[in-house]
């Protein structure tokens, strides 16, 4: 999917193949429909980044599909577009989901200005997302003795299962095997066909940014 993918929901064809040209000639990927039922058909298939859509139409009006799209696809942004600019129009469309208003008629430069900047926004907010694996990677490095195995491997590149339990002075080897595929489950460590463990490329990035915690503290 672009990154620039964009649908424009409005009845009156003049105006949606307007905004569609407006759009492809400033760089973007858009496509049109009639109706809000069509529209919501194509999402299913393939959901845009960015949605343009009428407030009246016939059938599902914008209102109610702006309300389906937030409940079922929330990072979608929605500019709608209204004939009636009135101040509690727009706070009826913001409270219904809407992300950015637009009165008509509207100049072209309003047009690209809401569609940049709802465009940037999402694509701020998708960086502020956690990442659920790197969450995970970095809970499992709670435990000292995971960490103690990253920096052993660190250390010393590769090593066998009794290597490590030695190097660590642990007798308990339930206990280190049970950290040991911790670590391989959050692909921090791996394991070849020689039964040696190393470090992955994760693992080895996890290392340097404990690491580079430590020196953090200590200065």
């Amino acid at each position: 999917m672009s990154n620039k993918n964009i649908l424009v929901v409005d009845d009156d064809r003049d105006l949606r193949e307007g905004i569609v040209e407006i759009l492809e000639d400033n760089g973007f990927e858009a496509i049109g429909c009639e109706t809000a039922e069509a529209a919501l058909q194509k999402i299913k298939i393939q959901a845009p980044q960015l949605v343009v859509v009428d407030n009246m139409m016939p059938g599902m009006g914008g209102m109610a599909f702006i309300s389906l799209l937030k409940n079922n696809y929330p990072n979608i942004k929605i500019i709608m577009i209204t004939a009636f600019s009135t101040v509690d129009n727009a706070v009826a469309a913001m409270k219904g989901g809407a992300d950015d208003y637009l009165a008509k008629p509207f100049r072209r430069d309003e047009l690209l200005v809401a569609v940049r900047r709802n465009l940037e926004e999402l694509k701020f907010e998708k960086q502020q997302q956690p990442d659920p694996e790197l969450d995970e990677a970095l809970a499992c490095l709670s435990n000292q003795i995971r960490r103690q195995i990253l920096a052993a491997l660190f250390l010393k590149k590769e090593m066998r299962f009794m290597d490590i339990t030695r190097y660590l002075e642990i007798s308990d080897h339930t206990k280190v095997n049970f950290h040991l595929k911790n670590l391989k489950t959050n692909h921090l460590v791996a394991q070849d066909r020689d039964k040696s463990y190393q470090l992955t490329s994760q693992g080895e990035k996890m290392v340097e940014m404990l690491h580079l915690f430590s020196q953090k503290i200590s200065n």
